[in-house]
């Protein structure tokens, strides 16, 4: 299988970043492939020794099953009763391991010495948002004592909160692929989001405990009978009789009692697994709901990370949460096409068209409100939102809450942010037109180049990682050679725009000053080549700098 093409950019971005620092992350969102990339680099930088850090069984299995189906490497699994093979003719290229495998026992260093540092040439940190509790980072720093080591994270989207904390564990992020980014690209479904109110729902009372809803005041309320028919009566209604849907609770009792009143509705609708459900019990309870035995899988933070199953096209959000990163893995699950609906289709055009023709065209996200009181609970549009502002946010959510109906999050948030923009140019040419009566007009012509309007590019928004970093002489040179400035410019946006660059120099695709030059005559550059840029520009000069006029008429 060949790379998608994002993903073949995160590992080459990993690839420079290792040229002038240790460590980096890869953010790229649930059902995108990440133990892919992670894959891929490992296949790179073979006859390295490479040791895979995971924090679930689950998550185990799928990165040997990875390695080996699609790059015949064999990985060594040290969890539990599994031990990896240390001696000089049985070692595998790669260990698979658990943290808790890592520091369980041995005065908080576990099996972690039972591996010399100087063995592994590189760490790879499986949901790296995890690595901000110093439980994790010692593992990273008993391995650092090989200096020569390299170090890349991956991970879906993280709480704004934990991103300056991730700058303090990983020096860089190379390469950041937000849900929206996925879903335009037409890698994932698009996803609805409907509010639906229980009467009687208050969290209002419930204590704030490590950034989240405290779990004993949240289990009180979503444990109590009535708001558990109000949940599942309103689900019903909605999911009918065919919509594969995944539910996520907050206790175990909350799950029992849940998938109890399902099947109350319909016998057989509904099974339920947690953490300490039997493994082969819980085999049989996943099988039953792929297979469309059962309709509704409640559980328990078992189906949180690590579990794909593309026929999910509801997600019952029964456990409400403060938390951006534990909401995008939630909804995470409903995201994925079916399976070989956009394999194989190379554009993004093709690719959603194929997911709007499919059984399942798109996912749908039920979250259940009541008074939120101060609490600012996560909703679809937080989880799409990282590169809008926040208060184009707030009239997203605001309008599906609104009006009741599913509302497609993408869309509005697009909505939101053309309304505040339209907005602030009204206002602009108030002031303007208010400040030409007071003030004496001045002519004067500056010259200057907006890279990102040049590129067609929306400025990401400054990310927590990000805090205190600063561009190398070389990228700011590199920066100024293309008549970019960027004193005061944001790293952030700095290093998107050397992305772009790089992208396009690749790409053989249109320069910077090419682009601005056509951007003036209304011309499209995201994917214009520097040939197709050099005869639209050919043909301007010789037109006296005027568009044709049959283009000018289409």
């Amino acid at each position: 299988m060949s790379l998608r093409d994002f993903q073949s950019r995160a590992v080459e971005s990993v690839f420079a970043e290792w040229r002038e620092r240790t460590s980096t992350l890869v953010v790229c969102p649930t059902g995108t492939g990440k133990t892919r990339i992670f894959s891929e680099i490992i296949s790179r930088i073979q006859p390295t020794r490479t040791i895979v850090l995971a924090h679930r069984e689950e998550l185990v299995a799928q990165a040997v099953r990875r390695l080996w189906n699609d790059y015949a490497i064999a990985a060594d699994v040290e969890m539990a009763d599994f031990q990896a093979g240390e001696g000089y003719y049985n070692r595998a290229p790669v260990v698979v391991s658990t943290i808790q495998t890592q520091i369980a026992g041995n005065g908080g260093y576990g099996r972690m010495k039972l591996f010399r540092p100087q063995d592994f040439g590189l760490i790879v940190c499986d949901e790296a948002h995890h690595y901000t509790s110093p439980s994790f980072r010692r593992v990273l720093e008993y391995y650092k004592q090989n200096t020569d080591l390299k170090i890349v994270g991956v991970t879906a989207t993280p709480d704004r909160a934990d991103e300056q904390a991730l700058g303090q564990v990983f020096e860089t992020v190379a390469f950041d692929y937000e849900i929206l980014d996925a879903i335009r690209d037409g890698w994932l479904v698009p996803v609805d989001q409907k509010m639906v109110n229980v009467e009687g729902l208050d969290f209002s009372g419930i204590r704030t405990t490590a950034g989240d809803l405290n779990g004993a005041d949240l289990a009180r309320v979503m444990e109590a009978e009535k708001n558990l028919h109000g949940i599942a009566s309103a689900a019903i209604e909605i999911i009918g009789t065919d919509k594969r849907t995944l539910v996520f609770t907050v206790t175990v009792k909350q799950a029992e009692m849940l998938s109890e009143i399902f099947n109350r509705h319909r016998p057989g609708m509904s099974g339920w697994v947690c953490g300490k459900t039997p493994k082969d019990q819980r085999h049989k309870i996943f099988e039953d709901f792929s297979n469309g035995t059962t309709q509704v899988l409640v559980n328990v933070g078992v189906a949180t990370e690590g579990y794909d199953n593309p026929a999910v096209e509801v997600i019952v959000q029964a456990r409400p949460t403060k938390s951006r990163c534990l909401y995008a893995q939630i909804i995470g699950r409903s995201l994925r096409p079916l399976t070989g609906v956009v394999d194989g289709l190379a554009t993004p055009d093709e690719r959603k068209a194929a997911i709007a023709a499919s059984v399942k065209p798109r996912a749908l996200v039920l979250d259940f409100v009541g008074n939120a009181g101060r609490h600012k609970l996560m909703t679809t549009a937080d989880i799409l939102g990282g590169r809008f502002s926040e208060e184009a946010i707030g009239r997203a959510v605001a309008k599906a809450r609104k009006n009741g109906k599913a509302v497609r999050m993408d869309e509005a948030l697009d909505e939101a942010e053309r309304d505040i923009r339209a907005e602030i140019e009204e206002r602009k040419k108030r002031d303007a037109a208010r400040k030409s009566r007071l003030v004496a007009k001045a002519r004067f012509s500056v010259k200057t180049i907006n890279p990102f309007n040049a590129f067609e590019l929306e400025p990401v928004r400054s990310r927590g990682w990000d805090s205190g970093k600063h561009l190398s002489e070389k990228q700011r040179a590199l920066l100024l050679r293309q008549g970019i400035d960027p004193e005061g410019m944001p790293y952030g946006q700095a290093k998107q725009l050397l992305t772009e660059m790089f992208r396009r120099w690749n790409g053989n695709l249109a320069t910077l000053k090419q682009c601005n030059l056509l951007k003036r005559y209304g011309y499209e550059t995201k994917n214009l080549t520097m040939q197709d840029a050099s005869k639209l520009i050919d043909t301007l000069a010789k037109n006296n700098w005027c568009r044709p006029e049959e283009e000018q008429a289409a």
